[in-house]
């Protein structure tokens, strides 16, 4: 066996893991890098392996630094069958092809501002490839062990990090003898709203372990809840502003949408007006409410007040281009949500265009941020950023709320791994910025006695000499 890192080693985005043997190759996710010119490139570089010999992809959740490249995979060349849950499957539906919407309009946009200059560059993939590439996805239930190959079989369980989010356990046979891989995914923090907790693992031969806040904890959800109130009650009804919410529209945008109704029905907020300008997360929130099954209580209770439509906060979800530009005229009062979530593409740079320069507004910053991005810059402290070729003075508040991480914190990764009756033979830990890496890294060697590898990308291991690689 030989385990390749072409993604998410020493970063977060781009996660994509080659499995080989003598009989079969696939690819544990195939993701977008993201986070600027740089990252774009390592888009559109060639893979490092020939997609036409991959068997099949094991998708761990529909995020787009796990999936955004497997359209890019069936354009150049890729046939075999893609495996996921059900609920993933319903929502690469949707963000494959807005993707693919994204690749096409920018390479429009760069066309008509090229002005005799030489030609922009072709759009990474086109619709095509993303119809091409979903009628290859055969979903999975939970829990219910599958055979993509003769060697091996496979579970998907639970990772309570977006809805559809998976755990991979896979068995493997070569050469007589049974090896257990564990894919973490991107875990969810257990006690969180709407989405179950993730599912305990007891074993594993190899460990794959994302690291994303690997070297902090979020804050107390109680705290981010009480900074959450004020600075929007403040914003709306003191200052007269607005409030930007650059929101993921997987996950996160439910989540914001969840607490808003939520702390609504505790009378701390009153006469809300929401907007919700993102035409993907519209979709994807309709799919969220056909999947009641993969809900908590609590969320299932809410969604019950709500239907009644006694107090709830006015919500409106906005689907035009006019409607959206629209919303830059209203001065005060409004809540935006807008994708993306880290503000790199989308109707949220427009919004940040007219609101950033303005003391009265705040800008709510709800997950992560990856280098080189405009987020990760606002998070960061700049004064002024560039948005659509445009200085704009940074002057709305800007403020970071930690604690709605849909990622499991460094104490909660910690935990999970405690579930573990006996260590794997070898732990990976990937899916993190370099100094998140390491500090989970050193807890499980420390606290759990592991051995374990910081992969870096592109490097592969072995499984002869994987017992001779020191952590």
């Amino acid at each position: 066996m030989k385990i390749t890192f072409h993604g998410a080693a020493q970063e977060v985005t781009g996660s994509c893991t080659l499995i080989e043997t003598d009989t079969l190759r696939f690819l544990v996710d195939c993701g977008m890098f993201q986070g600027g010119r740089e990252q774009d490139a390592r888009n559109r570089a060639a893979f490092p392996f020939e997609a036409d010999k991959i068997d099949f992809v094991l998708l761990t959740h529909a995020h787009i630094d796990h999936s955004g490249l497997l359209p890019k995979l069936w354009q150049d060349g890729f046939r075999g069958p893609i495996y996921t849950t059900q609920a993933t499957a319903n929502l690469l539906n949707i963000m494959l092809r807005d993707s693919a919407h994204i690749q096409e309009s920018e390479m429009e946009r760069a066309r008509r501002h090229a002005k005799g200059r030489r030609r922009p560059p072709p759009p990474l993939y086109r619709m095509a490839d993303a119809e091409g590439v979903l009628a290859q996805i055969h979903p999975q239930a939970y829990d219910e062990p599958f055979r993509p190959h003769p060697d091996l079989h496979i579970r998907l369980r639970d990772a309570g990090h977006i809805l559809g989010s998976a755990i991979l356990e896979i068995w493997l046979s070569e050469n007589g003898c049974e090896r257990k891989l564990v894919f973490s995914g991107d875990l969810g923090q257990p006690g969180r709203p709407i989405l179950r907790d993730p599912c305990r693992i007891k074993d594993a031969d190899y460990l794959f372990m994302e690291s994303t806040y690997g070297d902090r904890r979020h804050k107390d959800l109680a705290a981010t809840l009480e900074e959450f109130v004020t600075v929007v009650n403040e914003t709306l009804n003191d200052k007269g502003g607005n409030v930007i919410i650059p929101a993921f529209a997987v996950g996160r945008t439910q989540e914001i949408l969840y607490y808003f109704h939520h702390l609504t029905r505790q009378g701390r907020f009153r006469n809300l007006n929401i907007f919700v300008d993102s035409p993907m997360a519209t979709a994807v929130t309709g799919v969220t409410r056909h999947h009641m099954e993969l809900f908590d209580k609590e969320a299932r209770k809410l969604a019950a007040w709500h239907g009644k439509g006694c107090g709830v906060p006015l919500l409106k979800f906005v689907g035009s281009a006019e409607e959206s530009r629209a919303l830059n005229n209203i001065r005060s009062g409004a809540v935006i949500i807008a994708a993306s979530g880290m503000c790199t593409a989308g109707r949220i740079k427009h919004h940040l265009l007219h609101n950033l320069d303005r003391p009265e507004n705040a800008v709510l910053i709800t997950g992560f941020q990856a280098k080189g991005t405009l987020g990760r810059r606002l998070v960061d402290g700049a004064e002024q950023v560039r948005i659509f070729g445009q200085q704009v003075p940074v002057r709305a508040r800007i403020h970071t709320l930690g604690g709605f991480s849909a990622h499991a914190d460094q104490a909660a990764l910690m935990d999970w791994l405690g579930a573990f009756t006996r260590p794997p033979a070898r732990s990976f830990v990937m899916h993190g910025e370099p100094e998140a890496v390491a500090a989970l890294a050193g807890r499980m060697q420390t606290d759990l006695g592991w051995r374990v590898d910081l992969p870096e990308p592109g490097e592969s291991f072995l499984e002869e000499t994987i017992s001779e690689k020191a952590g």
